[in-house]
């Protein structure tokens, strides 16, 4: 597939990036800028040599041309204004989006003040038709740009779309990781929310990789 990371430029989504790239999969870096797009994709490129005819950088919107899938990997802060930009050209695509609402205090669960997920105001931003997956929210990012390192946690995966879910359930996969179904969108407040958890857990315990896992699969 041919995946535009938008916002690419942090380490998950470069991280995941170089992961899926490795995998065989075209990946296009994204940023408001084209060039810092591309600085990351040609440092991508020298760390993994056999990944850099998969991997390349462009701004945002053109790194959306002819994609399969689009992952929103920006601070929500920027989300809406991201999507603003893009609405016409994520029409129809896949949006795999990654991202956590935080509070000022990390480590205090934090919603957004429209009572949503962060992924659920995407979807409303986007409109009728729109095909958000949340996924990735709880996966430590300093880990993902060594592809050697073992991620020892699983991928909790919410949307309306079992197709949609499954395509996510591929691309974890690729990524090194268990994808798990954990329900419809509206479950992904509780997902973002573990993302504190998590930090806290790290914060108490003096470690940077708290993951989870779901038994009994």
């Amino acid at each position: 597939m041919k995946i535009a990371i938008l916002g690419g430029t942090g380490p998950e989504g470069s991280g995941l990036g170089l992961r899926w790239a490795l995998a065989g999969h075209q990946v296009v870096i994204g940023s408001r800028q084209m060039e810092k797009g591309q600085q990351v994709a040609a440092e991508l490129q020298a760390q993994a040599p056999a990944a850099a005819a998969n991997l390349s950088g462009m701004d945002n919107l053109s790194a959306l041309e002819g994609a399969d899938v689009a992952v929103l990997s920006v601070p929500y802060s920027g989300q809406e204004r991201t999507l603003a930009g893009l609405q016409e050209a994520l029409a129809g695509k896949l949006l795999l989006t990654i991202v956590v609402p935080l509070g000022e205090k990390a480590a205090r669960v934090w919603r957004p003040p429209s009572g949503l997920a962060a992924a659920e105001e995407a979807a409303r931003q986007l409109g009728e038709g729109a095909r958000v997956v949340a996924a990735f929210q709880n996966i430590a990012a300093h880990h993902l740009a060594d592809p050697e390192h073992v991620i020892d946690c699983d991928v909790l995966i919410c949307g309306d779309d079992k197709a949609d879910k499954q395509v996510v359930i591929e691309l974890c996969a690729a990524a090194g990781m268990r994808g798990v179904d954990a329900g419809l969108l509206q479950n992904a407040s509780v997902v973002e929310g573990l993302t504190a958890v998590l930090i806290g857990i790290n914060i108490r315990h003096k470690i940077k990789h708290a993951g989870l896992r779901i038994t009994g699969i």
